[in-house]
């Protein structure tokens, strides 16, 4: 963003504020804005104020959608994950994971690390990977910010991270399966989250051992994200890729070495990761279950039908308007952005390089993504939203990018910028008010199948206990989520799980219930 890598001990340049008038005054001072002008430093810029304040809508939405985890319960792999975990522990489902079903040995990490809290790990996990989500992009921007040496008003690192986070866990077609759904989230939702974590070490090093620091963390979050994720592995290592061929535009020459190192190392752990999953025992049988083997995965129809299930993402996320909010976002990041000495950071042509670079790693990473889930999911790939995510978090931060570039053109422009600001922040507003109201139409829905799903539970139990080994289900959905005996009866599938869940022989198809 602000076209630098940290590495470079750039002192950071607080703002000069409640000064006495005339201390530290420098020649020039004509050319700064009047809220820096020897004289006017006591006066607070009203930025810091209305920057911090539109951050409050996003984190009083991310509040509420944690808050309505309370009503998630399992569905779908879930039935299938927990009694492994109960009766096997963290071992038993990392096997599962390696030896039967995918081979992500990461994935199985992660599952197990809250099925081992039963239900209660459900109920969590939308507050923990909300927070986490916004932590971590919140700390990226600030270390961006600060790497570019670039002065910003307060609180708009937490505006930027809190629109981003928002856009990318709620502006969807199906909320559930991307936020609130663990299974779908430790697969799609959480690994681009913990690649962005990854970078962190990257920009704040300043010394010889915070480099080796963060070489060792690309590769290790490399091996982590290869055996977590086959998509999220793809879009790293294109990104990652990409970046080493622009290099010499990215990284700034004092740090272009380690810059080229730091890409390597992720590249060699994100290589060695997918390795270990592609090879596992698990993956070979999921492959043949799905029919995607290398010669399916490159036959002319897949190929065309994954280009077709691409224009399809392609065309939705486009014209979904709520994303112009990181456009937004950004537009305000590039307007209230000034340099240490007050002028506007200028726009170097090597940045509409970096963008054009940022794109097509954004359409060569979607399309490898649909190609390698074609197999699995046929003609629904274009419409199977989770799988998206792997690069829809690239996409929001491209279209911040983009604007934080058309609000520095701007501000080179005119000296007027308070129409364009207050545009932006208008827009940022009105992005709020789609995903809230999609959000609580669904912590209804989830609320009413959490009673009917804790009175069945409930009623299982007791029967279970009492010695019954075959009793009736009745299938409780949310959000289009599987369960047992869906298409009235005709899918079985997970009643076998649902059975090992509550110690039963089997269960059988019921229309009501209990």
């Amino acid at each position: 963003m602000g076209g630098s890598v940290p590495g470079t001990a750039v002192p950071e340049q607080p703002e000069e504020r409640g000064r006495p008038d005339g201390a530290g005054c420098a020649g020039g001072e004509e050319r700064l804005p009047p809220e820096r002008r020897c004289g006017r430093a006591d006066a607070r810029p009203w930025t810091d104020l209305w920057v911090p304040a539109l951050a409050v809508p996003f984190l009083v939405l991310l509040g509420a959608a944690s808050w309505f985890g309370r009503w998630v319960r399992p569905g779908a792999d879930d039935w299938c994950f927990l009694p492994v975990v109960r009766d096997e522990g963290l071992a038993g489902i990392v096997g599962t994971f390696y030896l039967e079903d995918n081979g992500r040995i990461a994935n199985g990490l992660l599952v197990g690390a809250y099925a081992v809290f039963g239900v209660a790990g459900h109920q969590w996990f939308a507050l923990v990977s909300g927070v986490l989500t916004l932590g971590v992009l919140w700390a990226v921007t600030a270390s961006v910010l600060r790497g570019a040496a670039l002065t910003v008003p307060r609180g708009t690192a937490l505006l930027t991270a809190s629109v981003v986070t928002v856009l990318f866990l709620f502006v969807t077609a199906n909320t559930y399966k991307t936020f609130y759904w663990p299974a779908a989230s430790v697969s799609h939702t959480l690994p681009p989250v913990l690649a962005c974590a990854a970078t962190l070490p990257l920009l704040r090093a300043r010394s010889r051992r915070g480099r080796g620091v963060a070489l060792a963390v690309a590769l290790l979050a490399g091996l982590f994200i290869g055996t977590l994720s086959e998509e999220s592995a793809v879009v790293v290592l294109v990104v990652l890729c990409t970046a080493v061929l622009v290099g010499r535009r990215v990284f700034p020459a004092p740090v272009r070495r380690f810059g080229w190192a730091w890409c390597a190392a992720g590249i060699a752990g994100t290589g060695i990761g997918a390795l270990v999953l592609l090879t596992s025992p698990g993956s070979r049988a999921r492959r043949e279950r799905y029919g995607a083997q290398d010669a399916a995965l490159l036959a002319p129809d897949s190929l065309i039908g994954s280009l077709r299930g691409f224009g399809e993402v392609v065309v939705t996320v486009a014209s979904t308007w709520q994303y112009v909010g990181a456009l937004a976002v950004g537009l305000l990041l590039g307007l209230t952005a000034r340099r240490a000495d007050g002028h506007p950071p200028g726009p170097p042509a090597h940045r509409l390089l970096i963008a054009a670079a940022g794109v097509l790693a954004l359409l060569l990473s979607g399309y490898l993504c649909t190609v390698i889930t074609y197999p699995a999911f046929g003609a629904r790939v274009g419409t199977t939203n989770r799988l998206w995510n792997d690069y829809l978090l690239l996409y929001i931060a491209l279209l911040v990018g983009a604007g934080f570039l058309l609000g520095q053109a701007i501000r080179l422009r005119t000296r007027h910028t308070g129409p364009a600001t207050a545009l932006c922040a208008a827009l940022c507003l009105l992005v709020c008010v789609g995903p809230a109201v999609s959000l609580s139409r669904l912590g209804s829905s989830m609320e009413a199948r959490a009673q009917r799903w804790d009175h069945q539970d409930r009623w299982l139990r007791e029967r279970s206990a009492a010695g019954a080994e075959v009793l009736p289900y009745k299938a409780v959905t949310v959000s289009g989520m599987l369960e047992p005996f869906g298409r009235q009866g005709r899918n079985p599938w997970p009643a076998g799980c649902v059975a090992d869940y509550y110690h039963l022989e089997r269960v059988t198809y019921s229309t009501r219930l209990p």
